[in-house]
């Protein structure tokens, strides 16, 4: 048996980064449903490990002591992206989607946790296969997996990824037929949509960060000392929360930091951060967080579980089209934008923010621009819903547990 550091296991997880990379440019049906390049290149190892266990054979060790620090960097990038002033922008709206997305979430997991309990599962086995990793995603899933295993969910790494994986399909799937259809139906054509409330056009409140005139190599140190703060900040508000009694995820503290400190420099203008810098850190940190976990995942652990994930994943996908067709559709305007909206919300709430903009870019290409839906919907998919998201996560955790 080979084993690797931990250096050589972030090298070993970069390589397959690449290859996910080369493999996704080279298949269609995996560029279509936006399937990550980490999540390829890591299962391609963790299904090679599957097989050796089936002849008995340990063929790697991984060291996977990155895995925390890279999912905390993350995380703390995620709080630095959460912006009062981006409110503003979007206004009511945008509140008004972030409850429907929040609402769903609680939604999923008590659905999730009546099916656990359908086939004699723990309680928090639905909430795994609910909101911890449709609205959560895979990120969101493995980084609370620890916790669930600690509260007695067999598997639950193994558990989130499957079923993170299959809402990413889902959501691709049914992301834009579920919008071409409203629009065809109810006649909702680019003509009736309705501009940004705050009268700017998506691609100036998008390149936003970008009027910060900071030299590159500058901004990009700047941005790692900054998220670095925040996670050291953060290690200290997970310890206090921890002594309340209070179950947490490890980034928790660090992404409430980022938070903070982020709306601190956009009212005073102390540091000059460079959110762009910010998202290429956070970008890389998350695709070496997840190949790096994926490449450990224990597969086999999902023996038997098939038909629990397969139903639970069926009634939430059903439950995701039914609010998209009514509450989100009336409450977002009745308009082409309101329907391109829907697209992106199926598209985060059973995958990933990818999901949604591919979705939505597949409406636009066809029936034409909808520049409040591409303010709207990643503004909440990219960042807002994880912070909610993680609230209801770890409430439900600490009243099953």
């Amino acid at each position: 048996m080979l084993t690797l550091d931990s250096i050589q296991t972030l090298a070993c997880g970069g390589l397959l980064l690449l290859v996910g990379y080369a493999i996704r440019k080279r298949v269609p049906l995996l560029m279509r449903f936006s399937i990550p390049a980490p999540v390829i290149g890591g299962l391609l190892v963790a299904l090679a490990m599957l097989v050796c266990r089936h002849w008995g054979i340990t063929p790697l060790q991984f060291d996977t002591s990155f895995e925390q620090p890279l999912m905390i960097a993350f995380f703390t990038v995620i709080g630095f992206n959460a912006s009062a002033s981006l409110l503003k922008v979007g206004g009511r709206q945008i509140l008004m989607f972030l409850g429907l997305a929040s609402g769903l979430a609680v939604v999923q997991n008590l659905l999730g946790i009546g099916m656990a309990r359908a086939f004699g599962l723990p309680p928090l086995f639905g909430v795994v296969t609910g909101s911890a990793t449709l609205a959560g995603g895979p990120a969101t899933g493995l980084a609370f997996a620890p916790l669930f295993a600690k509260a007695g969910v067999h598997g639950a790494r193994s558990v989130a990824l499957a079923n993170a994986m299959a809402g990413i399909v889902c959501g691709s799937i049914l992301g834009s037929p579920l919008a071409a259809l409203l629009i065809e139906r109810l006649g909702l054509y680019p003509a009736a949509a309705t501009r940004i409330d705050a009268g700017e056009p998506a691609a100036k409140v998008a390149t936003e960060p970008e009027r910060r005139f900071i030299e590159p190599a500058h901004a990009g140190l700047k941005s790692l000392v900054f998220i670095l703060i925040a996670m050291g900040i953060g290690a200290w508000i997970s310890q206090g929360l921890g002594m309340l009694g209070l179950t947490l995820p490890s980034y928790i503290g660090a992404m409430l930091a980022g938070a903070v400190l982020r709306n601190i420099d956009d009212h005073f203008h102390w540091f000059g951060l460079s959110v762009c810098s910010m998202e290429l850190i956070g970008n890389a940190s998350l695709s070496l967080f997840l190949v790096v976990v994926l490449m450990d995942l224990h597969l086999w652990d999902l023996a038997g579980l098939a038909l629990p994930l397969l139903v639970n994943l069926m009634l939430q996908s059903v439950l995701v089209v039914a609010l998209c067709c009514w509450p989100l559709l009336q409450l977002m305007g009745r308009d082409y934008d309101a329907a391109v909206m829907a697209s992106g919300f199926t598209g985060f709430m059973l995958g990933t923010t990818a999901n949604a903009m591919a979705c939505m870019s597949a409406l636009t290409e066809r029936f034409g621009p909808a520049p409040r839906a591409f303010l709207v919907a990643p503004v909440v998919g990219a960042f807002l819903i994880d912070f909610t998201n993680a609230v209801i996560i770890t409430v439900f955790v600490n009243v099953w547990t």
